[in-house]
């Protein structure tokens, strides 16, 4: 089976091509690095065709509020239109858990509106949201530090690795269109504001975690469960110590 992996030379692209891959299929990596470009449609009608399957990983360069709400229209809508006029029977995207209830964020209004967009569409599809990966621990509190201070709210938070988002999307990718929503999240749970002091600590960072109920993550107020799947959710198999043992 052809897949096309958008964003396929990415940190979840990469490994969703292997694995596609290692079960015989013919995953394709699909980025500007590969003369594929989204924005612009390059590429794209070459690429998806004879593609049963296309999956969306891809992410927007910028994060600033207008620039990725146009990189997400811009490059679904492109994606959807190509697609379609290929014959792709299934349309799988990447999104975040929570992304619902994080609309005062300017990067989450734009996965809204992507969401949208694919629903809208009345394509087969598929849409896996995934909790926060390992990889991006270290980055939330960067984007949140202070001075020498690191703000966090004590909420829960279901983070998973990027090993696992891969094989998720893969095993949504080779099945049925669900035409929803499939959630996935790591086998552990924890305190977002414990999470990053325990991860700095163990990097020797010397900066302080704060916590504070009214921090703001990526722009947004946080409920407790905001963060984490419903209970009906796919569990990822590797640990967080499991993974940051192998770094």
């Amino acid at each position: 089976m052809k897949i096309v992996v958008i964003g396929g030379t990415g940190l979840i692209g990469s490994r969703l091509v292997a694995k596609l891959d290692q079960q015989g299929h013919e995953a394709v990596p699909a980025s500007p690095n590969t003369g594929v470009n989204t924005l612009t449609g390059e590429g794209l009608a070459q690429v998806l065709d004879g593609a049963a399957v296309v999956v969306d990983v891809s992410n927007s360069p910028s994060w600033a509020d207008d620039a990725v709400l146009e990189f997400f229209r811009t490059s679904t809508t492109n994606l959807l239109g190509h697609s379609e006029k290929a014959g792709v029977g299934h349309y799988v995207a990447l999104s975040v858990v929570g992304t619902d209830r994080l609309a005062e964020s300017g990067y989450f209004r734009a996965k809204i509106a992507q969401e949208a967009l694919i629903r809208e569409s009345g394509r087969a599809h598929s849409i896996v949201r995934a909790t926060q990966f390992f990889e991006f621990v270290t980055g939330i509190a960067d984007f949140s530090t202070v001075g020498d201070e690191v703000r966090l709210a004590p909420v829960l938070i279901q983070p998973m690795a990027s090993d696992d988002v891969a094989a998720s999307v893969g095993r949504v990718a080779l099945g049925e269109p669900v035409n929803g929503v499939v959630e996935v999240g790591g086998p552990e749970v924890f305190r977002l504001d414990e999470l990053v002091r325990g991860d700095l600590a163990s990097r020797n960072d010397p900066r302080q975690v704060v916590t504070d109920e009214q921090a703001r993550y990526y722009g947004a107020l946080l409920g407790e469960r905001t963060l984490v799947p419903e209970p009906d959710a796919r569990l990822g198999e590797i640990t967080f110590d499991t993974w940051r043992a192998r770094q």
